[in-house]
């Protein structure tokens, strides 16, 4: 069956095809953004690695590495991948050679949510010419796309931050929407996560009146490239959301909640925002309610 509906934006997606083609671009920045969080069990606290022995292995030529958790997040926090405040963000993407002017590409080993994670946080602080890899590094190397070794770097540029504060929200947002009928709060972690078993971030189970749309549900688990705009809307309308729902989303630490506010923007929304700290504050908060089947 044709699709229907088309993703908003389609610059915001690039297939390996065209961004092989643009690789000589002197104009185009492209980065791998991809972190590894290694956990023993879906119980155990995670610790986060960042991926640069892979990147330095072999990567998209051209692109350089993003260090989320050591460069791209608030040091100063006591939670993993706090969104540093607009100035300083920009400044850190400008060091790495991101400039108003630039096109970026962003791609994620084993997973697209860090390339969105990155998208998100540009887009939050006003840059809007960046775009995701559609089936990331495995897709590249699947195809047989030339790979390059060792370091690259782009020299600095100035970015300017025009702050989008709306796409990141604290715990009063979403305690407010809790008692709001109108908002949908949405756990994109994994099913089993959703329903409490696992004790990963501290107490075990989900933000009270949650509904859940794992962010590895929208993407095809075997290309990871993303699902059609028409699946897409469906996974989220099973949920109860579609492109008119104020939306807050959610995960262990905003990473994967970065894919699902990515989807649900190009499916036209333009009322969702991610929980910054996500369960790795909420759930350590006993304050804050939680349920679990």
């Amino acid at each position: 069956m044709t699709s229907q509906r088309s993703f908003r934006n389609p610059g915001a997606l690039c297939n390996t095809a065209a961004l092989a083609a643009r690789l000589e671009d002197p104009g185009l920045r492209i980065f791998d953004c991809t972190t590894w969080l290694i956990a023993d069990s879906d119980d155990d606290p995670y610790r986060v690695a960042n991926a640069l022995p892979e990147y330095r292995q072999a990567h998209v030529p051209g692109s350089a590495y993003l260090d989320l958790q050591a460069e791209l997040s608030d040091s100063g926090s006591r939670f993993r991948f706090t969104l540093p405040e607009p100035k300083a963000l920009a400044a850190a993407f400008g060091r790495h050679g991101i400039g108003d002017d630039a096109e970026v590409v962003l791609y994620s080993r084993n997973s697209l949510q860090w390339a969105a994670r990155i998208w998100w946080m540009l887009r939050a602080i006003g840059f809007d010419r960046a775009a995701i890899l559609d089936g990331g590094w495995e897709k590249w190397e699947r195809e047989g796309r030339p790979v390059r070794g060792g370091d690259e770097r782009y020299p600095a540029a100035g970015l300017r931050a025009r702050p989008r504060p709306e796409l990141f929200v604290d715990s009063e947002a979403v305690l407010a929407a809790i008692g709001d009928s109108g908002t949908r709060i949405i756990d994109a972690l994994s099913p089993q996560s959703h329903a409490g078993q696992s004790r990963r971030y501290g107490r075990p189970g989900r933000i009270a009146g949650s509904v859940n749309v794992p962010a590895a549900s929208l993407r095809d688990p075997d290309t990871l490239e993303l699902l059609s705009p028409d699946a897409a809307a469906a996974a989220f309308a099973a949920a109860g959301v579609d492109a008119d729902t104020p939306a807050i989303v959610y995960c262990g630490g905003g990473i994967a909640a970065s894919m699902d506010a990515f989807m649900l923007h190009q499916l036209g929304n333009d009322r969702v925002a991610v929980y910054d700290n996500s369960l790795n504050e909420w759930a350590s908060d006993p304050a804050f309610p939680m349920e679990r089947d």
